[in-house]
């Protein structure tokens, strides 16, 4: 199981250059060049309204969690990655777990996100947490690639 402690990335932090650095580095190696965030990445945390939570492991990213909330109905998980030796040891569930309680402090009413259904694993971790299928998005990615819009739901007395 995962361990370590989900650290939340602090604008102001002395460590942001290190810490964006080597996400970068973790983005352009998961993702394709056309779905990275690697050459806006920075830029993108500094938002007013988003976040970001990651976990080191051995002194490395093990993973990390994107997250943003454009107004107080919804908030959106942007990025979900770890490291492909830290795979299947618990990480993404418990970075993905951290930004949904993240997002719950915001008292959106609603997560959404966006997957590439061929991400079997991915798409079980956020199944199991409770998002639900929306919508197939044909050519989402590219022409050839779809994505699913998957959502979580709060009930408002929670």
């Amino acid at each position: 199981m995962a361990t370590g402690v989900i650290v939340e990335l602090q604008r102001n932090s002395p460590n942001w250059a290190t810490v964006v650095e080597d996400i970068v580095k973790l983005e352009r190696k998961i993702f394709p060049k056309h779905e990275s965030l690697a050459r806006s990445f920075d830029a993108e945390l500094r938002k007013k309204n988003s976040g970001l939570l990651y976990r080191e492991v051995d002194g490395e990213i093990a993973g990390y969690v994107m997250y943003s909330w454009p107004s107080s109905l919804y908030a959106s998980i942007t990025k979900l990655a770890v490291r492909d030796a830290c795979r299947k040891q618990g990480y993404g569930e418990a970075l993905l777990t951290a930004a949904i309680q993240k997002c719950r402090t915001r008292n959106v009413q609603r997560i959404t996100l966006h997957v590439d259904p061929l991400r079997t694993p991915a798409v079980n971790i956020y199944k199991k947490l409770g998002f639900k299928i929306d919508n197939l998005i044909e050519g989402y990615y590219s022409s050839d690639r779809n994505a699913y819009r998957m959502y979580l739901d709060f009930d408002a007395s929670q």
